[in-house]
């Protein structure tokens, strides 16, 4: 089992280099690429759209892509790129001057604090709520609930997000929360306690959105793994041998429907790290999710680029943890 997660972890290195090389391919041969975001900030010119050289020297040009290592093929460009991420070195972002490392460092700790509120929160609510639907099928609580699922799931993240904003923070119905940001402009003012209440305040919409974007998903898997667990011949075995029905699922069943909300484990771990852009957007919160977008959008070679190699790192460790789950739930697997 060890030979098998070495391996994994060792796999983690080549495609970390298959995925930053695509992406760099990419974003180096893409329309308005590196280039045209310099000749445009050096013009003034807010609209890449509209920014054109015939302002700027053709020797002010060379020196931009030589400084860009534009004037090299993509693999050389890709190559120099790759000697500064192995000298521990992300690069410096064009888009805000400042160095990569250090805007993860600043954005991590935000798009932290809301995704594992969420993260948390979700396996929470989710697990024993698709278990007292599988438990009660077929009854009023079943459909009620699936209702509720199923509505909030036909909701758009975004479009659910501004319908809270509006609810419950603008003022036009209530205004029980903030509109945003991650504190109040007086925050530093407040009393430890008073810290805490609007810590509180301003998480409670964007985690409530958070928990929305995977709530039906995870609680459907777990009812119907738990279903599909109590059908089998073990259990009716257990409860034939006097086992009594609570004991036969909780002790038997219920584990082994685990196995399923393992798998999706990775993927929500990854979420945790790199934010949701829609509720970032929504909610005024400077998270890694708006970092990532400004970053592409302003084609911040340097910035995109360690953040994808960031992201692309938590997920594959991700995938590793879902199938440490596994042994976890069933030590009876067997990787190899």
């Amino acid at each position: 089992m060890w030979k098998y997660f070495l391996k994994r972890f060792l796999l983690i290195f080549p495609t970390l280099l298959g995925i930053t090389f695509l992406v760099f391919l990419i974003s180096h041969f893409a329309p308005g690429g590196p280039l045209n975001s310099e000749i445009a900030k050096l013009k003034g010119a807010g609209n890449l759209a509209g920014a054109s050289t015939k302002q700027i020297s053709q020797e002010e040009i060379e020196l931009i892509k030589k400084r860009l290592h534009l004037d090299k093929p993509a693999p050389v460009a890709y190559f120099y790129w790759l000697k500064q991420i192995v000298q521990f070195d992300l690069g410096e972002s064009r888009l805000h001057s400042r160095k990569v490392s250090d805007l993860i460092v600043e954005k991590l700790p935000v798009s932290l604090f809301f995704g594992l509120s969420g993260f948390f929160l979700t396996y929470f609510i989710c697990i024993p709520l698709g278990i007292q639907k599988a438990l009660k099928e077929g009854s009023h609580f079943d459909f009620i609930s699936s209702f509720i699922i199923f509505f909030t799931y036909s909701l758009p993240v975004f479009a659910f997000a501004m319908l809270l904003l509006y609810l419950f923070a603008s003022g036009e119905v209530f205004s029980f929360f903030p509109l945003g940001h991650e504190v109040s402009d007086f925050y530093e003012d407040l009393s430890v306690w008073g810290k805490v209440k609007d810590r509180l305040a301003h998480m409670f919409l964007p985690v409530i959105c958070y928990v929305v974007g995977s709530f039906a998903v995870l609680t459907l898997l777990m009812k119907n793994s738990l279903l599909d667990q109590i059908a089998k011949e073990y259990v009716r075995t257990a409860l034939s041998k006097g086992l009594s029905f609570s004991d036969s699922i909780f002790k038997h069943a219920f584990r082994n429907s685990l196995i399923p909300i393992a798998t999706g484990f990775g993927s929500n771990l990854t979420l945790i790290f790199s934010g949701s852009l829609f509720i970032e957007l929504v909610f005024n919160i400077d998270g890694m999710g708006l970092l990532s977008f400004e970053a592409v959008r302003e084609r911040d070679t340097d910035l995109m680029m360690g953040l994808l190699l960031a992201q692309s790192f938590l997920g594959l460790i991700g995938k590793i943890v879902s199938d440490f789950c596994y042994i976890l739930i069933d030590p009876r697997i067997d990787f190899e």
